[in-house]
């Protein structure tokens, strides 16, 4: 099984990934694809460039070319349980991974003020500098097909005031739910 996790940026994607990845699931994170890329053009690490090249993957190699940098890894270690994909952003990335196994979507959900502010507090290169370079980067992402995911989501964990230890333990929850053999 593929747990696929989307939402918009901030939204707390990847807690709910470092936390699947807690249990023991192999955690693939798109955007380290995109960070990878970046680097290996002697880019500076910024939202700016990374979303350069997230757009040039997917105009040169369509709106799957993320997906298929990470199906390598995916197909390497067959026979696990599940396997945690980070950050998907369109319909065509989950057809991309429904190639190769069971796919369940997992959205997590978070207003546009807390996603700022979880942003503008992790402390990474690529958060946005001020509040015109986040709407910015939501119009990027919302461009490329990332609403559509959300929206045809098999679930979805609102992280708005609950803690990340809530928001781990209700991810948790469903992807616990969604391992057994009936699914329920």
């Amino acid at each position: 099984m593929i747990i696929a996790i989307t939402g918009m940026p901030g939204a707390g994607k990847s807690t709910v990934a470092g936390a699947l990845g807690g249990v023991g699931l192999r955690r693939i994170a798109m955007g380290d694809m995109i960070r990878e890329e970046t680097s290996r053009r002697g880019l500076p690490l910024d939202d700016k460039n990374m979303g350069m090249v997230m757009q040039e993957l997917r105009g040169k190699y369509g709106a799957g070319a993320v997906a298929e940098l990470c199906l390598q890894s995916i197909k390497s270690k067959e026979g696990e349980a599940a396997v945690v994909i980070d950050g998907i952003r369109s319909i065509a990335e989950i057809e991309i991974f429904r190639k190769v196994g069971d796919v369940k979507l997992l959205a997590v959900l978070a207003s546009p003020k807390r996603r700022f502010e979880l942003l503008t507090s992790r402390g990474r290169t690529d958060a946005p500098p001020n509040l015109e370079g986040f709407r910015s980067r939501d119009a990027r992402e919302l461009s490329i097909g990332i609403g559509d995911a959300i929206a045809l989501a098999d679930e979805a964990i609102v992280n708005e005031h609950i803690s990340p230890d809530e928001l781990a333990d209700a991810a948790l929850s469903t992807a616990t739910r969604w391992m057994r053999p009936d699914g329920t």
